[in-house]
């Protein structure tokens, strides 16, 4: 099963110059919870914004270089070739960049969203989807406090 996992803003922001655009400690607690154990499929500009592997689950970078090696990632060429490295994974989930979830929405079967109440500025997008095909299944909201600025919402969606 393909997971798309990713925060966004009320504008499907999702990043800005390679980097977040806020500051979500939660968030990157949810994502963990979320992803570990699990192999992760990932960009290599999405890999070169955290600058190393996540422990405790299989990173999968996808390159347009073919000489590229990263310690501690499996390196490939495609999604394809990237969706083969996960091999028989019950699930694998997809954390970007926004060409990944694109390219993958329509085949992934659940989506895994943060959903942050902000508007922002970014260069960077998660896809729009229909509503149609998706159904809420999960939503966890949080009011802003010292360490999470900005009120935000966990949500999993399924594909109806």
């Amino acid at each position: 099963m393909i997971t798309l996992i990713a925060g966004m803003a009320h504008n499907r922001v999702i990043g800005i110059d390679n980097r977040l655009p806020w500051s979500l400690p939660a968030d990157l607690q949810h994502f963990k919870a979320e992803t570990m154990g699990k192999p992760i499929l990932m960009g290599r500009k999405t890999y070169d914004s955290i600058g190393r592997p996540l422990p405790g689950r299989q990173n999968i970078v996808v390159s347009r270089d073919a000489d590229l090696q990263l310690d501690g990632c499996d390196v490939v060429g495609s999604i394809e070739a990237a969706l083969e490295m996960a091999g028989e994974a019950e699930e694998v989930m997809v954390m970007g960049g926004a060409s990944f979830y694109e390219q993958l929405l329509p085949r992934a079967a659940r989506m895994v969203l943060t959903m942050i109440d902000l508007e922002v500025e970014g260069d960077a997008w998660f896809p729009e989807w229909s509503a149609e095909e998706w159904l809420e299944v999960f939503r966890e909201d949080h009011l802003a406090d010292e360490r999470n600025v900005h009120p935000y919402s966990f949500v999993r969606f399924e594909r109806k």
